[in-house]
């Protein structure tokens, strides 16, 4: 779809502060963040936290596996290129749900409501609908289902009207698209193939099937990319009627995934270009109407993110922002991630080996942390900076943090009142970074988070 010219960006350009966005910084999608977890969460520690959790609760069931993967991807997943092992996976899954929904359930009793179910990967549409509806199935089986919202995150690619019909059978109302770029010289180098038409195609497919809102997954920062070229995917999906648009700077970690080394890196923008177009694409989705959600999302101000946003009510989760309020989310899956109040816990991440503890009944743990008192007040700062870009600082962090926080607050991107911390608009594309000086981790391997913008 050809967008309609448009006037001019008005150009509310952030201001640049390299030497202030040179050292990489986690996303924060929980605290401690993953770089964190370790070995001393066991089996037994999420036993407990399961048979002690009520009231709401949301699913995150994890599918591992691309009909095609991705040369940028950063997501745990495979080709699904053996029916073997992706049957032996689902079987696998199938043991996870009935596992876990056990000790939710607790002597039959519904202690736990699960309001939220979202599927996301790799691709959930990787697998066949009918294998899409056992788990549902089994979910409904398992779980105690309340007033149930569900979304999953889909392929284009092998967006299938089968897939449509199920979609509007199960009642899923939410749907992400992983688009990135329109650009077909981008989508080589990257190696996303994908005509514009199959994102028609799914957009209407999807529409018709009952999804409300819509995401489309956007980049900047690809080898080769302009701002010509993301200005052109911006408006195009502004022109399909995206509900939501989440715009990531792709992260070139090629060390830490082997498949980014088909990338060529040299043809990457440089940290001032990648920092224009972040710009740029936020003036631009302003300009079109849409809500800032956040440091990397955008919403019509209809849709349940953009007025969670606007109440003060925006959350960070492993999905990233939400307006989801459960206290407890529950991965399900290889690689999936699970968080309580006092406890994150990772399954293990090998398809083969989370196997084979499941077929001891064991809960596949691999990794995770045990939150201190301490861990959750910080916790708690730096989702308030992310979320609601405002904070009251407890007294000794202010003392702990002010030389580091000075220069934010001269070049004018937060103000400081007192113990109220409030990240400026101009200040907008430094929020992580802010919200690192508070972190007490930082001392890690910088080598494992993401540059900033």
């Amino acid at each position: 779809m050809k967008p309609a010219a448009r006037p001019a960006i008005t150009q509310l350009m952030w201001p640049y502060f390299p030497e202030l966005l040179e050292r990489p910084v986690p996303r924060y999608t929980s605290f401690p963040t993953a770089a964190e977890f370790g070995s001393q969460v066991d089996a037994a520690m999420l036993d407990a936290a399961l048979r002690g959790t009520h009231g709401d609760v949301s699913l995150y069931v994890h599918i591992p596996f691309c009909e095609k993967i991705c040369w940028y991807c950063g997501c745990n997943t495979g080709a699904a290129n053996k029916t073997k092992r992706l049957e032996s996976y689902l079987d696998s899954l199938h043991q996870e749900i009935a596992l876990v929904g056990a000790r939710l359930r607790g002597n039959g009793g519904t202690r736990a409501r699960v309001r939220r179910v979202a599927f996301g990967g790799g691709s959930p549409n990787a697998i066949q609908p009918r294998d899409f509806v056992r788990l549902v199935d089994a979910l409904t089986l398992h779980f105690a289902l309340d007033s149930l919202e569900w979304s999953i995150e889909l392929d284009p690619r092998t967006l299938t009207a089968n897939w449509g019909m199920v979609l509007g059978a199960v009642g899923v109302t939410r749907a992400s698209m992983g688009v990135q770029t329109f650009a077909p010289h981008l989508q080589a180098a990257i190696g996303r193939v994908q005509h514009e038409s199959m994102i028609e195609a799914g957009t209407q497919l999807l529409r018709r099937a009952g999804i409300t809102s819509l995401n489309y997954d956007l980049m900047y920062g690809l080898p080769g990319q302009s701002r010509a070229d993301l200005e052109d995917s911006l408006r195009r999906t502004v022109a399909l009627g995206a509900d939501r648009i989440a715009l990531f700077g792709y992260a070139h970690v090629p060390h830490l995934l082997p498949r980014q080394r088909r990338i060529d890196g040299s043809a990457l923008p440089d940290q001032a270009e990648r920092f224009a177009m972040a710009a740029m694409g936020h003036d631009l989705l302003v300009d079109e109407g849409y809500v800032p959600v956040g440091f990397d999302h955008f919403a019509k101000p209809g849709d349940a993110i953009a007025q969670a946003t606007v109440a003060g009510r925006l959350r960070r989760n492993f999905q990233g922002f939400t307006e989801d309020q459960a206290p407890v989310l529950i991965g399900l899956g290889a690689s999936a991630i699970s968080s309580f109040p006092a406890l994150l816990v990772q399954n293990e991440k090998n398809a083969g080996r989370y196997a084979m503890l499941l077929s001891q009944d064991r809960l596949p743990v691999s990794v995770g942390v045990a939150r201190t008192g301490a861990d959750r007040e910080i916790g708690a700062l730096i989702n308030a900076l992310l979320c609601q870009g405002t904070v009251v600082l407890p007294r000794d962090q202010i003392a702990i943090v002010a030389d580091e926080l000075r220069p934010f607050l001269d070049h004018g991107l937060a103000a400081l009142d007192r113990r109220r911390l409030t990240i400026l608009p101009a200040g907008l594309p430094y929020a992580r970074t802010i919200a690192a000086l508070f972190d007490p981790y930082r001392q890690h391997s910088d080598r494992r988070f993401s540059s900033a913008v």
